[in-house]
């Protein structure tokens, strides 16, 4: 698996490495043209930052549609070639299970270049400590028409992790992946299995729509554990992007088998955007989570 979380002083597992494949980080998408909202991490000055990036989606396109993703689309840089920075602030509420509640929060600062990434973040939680996360990741054009898909990630505490993937195809896609990590705690805020096998497919009916569906399962250390994506995004009104994501998660949890629906909405707009999340079990552990996320590109 991957990254933890700690709850009630026992660390859990999170899985899925930052930026893991072409479902969940779509290089072809392009972005509307218009302003919307994603969160980011901070504290302090940060997270006053950070409403007014929430604020300025709220007054434009809040009352059209519901918000936010648990997976966040690569910048494309054809589509925004002046905002090749995204900053997120991250809240992530956690309860149940008969443990304590407690919250964590994340600051992320990601930089798009050409076909890829890079980013760095800071995670810190009540009674947990902090930890600092980095990664990158691309997409690389092979001969034939196929795409391979490399990440890479590095955390405080000795963590390193990576994938890499396959795929083919521009208005039907289809894909393959596997990851891997040393097994060392790592906060790792997109919640799949890491080490784990990936398969994909999608369909884009335009450059700015897409259906996907994304199955992530693991194959290391809980093979019982599973992650199915069903996924949509498209454009909404005022050239704001809708993003949702339906989990289908699957698996043991304390030696009992769920089986458990999440979700997550997403509304991106040029430079702002936010996203929520109900997580439950979160990285099969018996506690439930709701993520908050916004943010802005510049």
């Amino acid at each position: 698996m991957g990254m933890p979380l700690r709850t009630a002083g026992r660390w859990i597992r999170s899985h899925n490495c930052d930026p893991m494949n072409s479902i969940v980080t779509d290089h072809r998408l392009v972005r509307p043209k218009a302003s919307g909202a994603r969160l980011v991490t901070g504290w302090g000055a940060v997270l006053m930052v950070a409403c007014m990036g929430l604020n300025s989606l709220v007054g434009t396109a809040w009352a059209d549609q519901s918000t936010a993703a648990a997976a966040e689309p690569a910048v494309n840089p054809a589509a925004a070639p002046d905002h090749p920075y995204k900053l997120t602030f991250g809240l992530y509420p956690m309860q149940g299970g008969g443990l304590p509640a407690s919250t964590g929060a994340d600051l992320n600062l990601r930089y798009g270049y050409g076909s890829g990434n890079v980013w760095l973040g800071r995670y810190q939680a009540d009674g947990q400590g902090t930890q600092w996360r980095g990664g990158w990741d691309r997409s690389v054009p092979l001969p034939g028409g196929w795409r391979l898909q490399p990440s890479l990630q590095l955390a405080s505490g000795g963590f390193a992790g990576g994938s890499v993937g396959l795929e083919r195809g521009e208005r039907w896609v289809a894909g393959a992946g596997l990851g891997r990590t040393n097994l060392r705690p790592y906060v790792n805020l997109n919640f799949d299995p890491n080490d784990a096998w990936m398969l994909w497919a999608g369909y884009h009916p335009t450059e700015s729509q897409s259906l996907s569906v994304l199955v992530v399962r693991d194959n290391r250390q809980n093979p019982d554990q599973q992650h199915m994506h069903l996924v949509y995004r498209g454009p909404v009104d005022d050239g704001l992007r809708l993003t949702v994501d339906v989990l289908r998660k699957t698996g043991l949890v304390d030696g009992q088998g769920i089986r458990r629906l999440g979700w997550s909405l997403g509304l991106d707009g040029t430079r702002t955007f936010v996203h929520l999340a109900w997580d439950p079990n979160v990285n099969f552990s018996s506690q439930n989570m709701w993520r908050l996320s916004t943010g802005w590109r510049f």
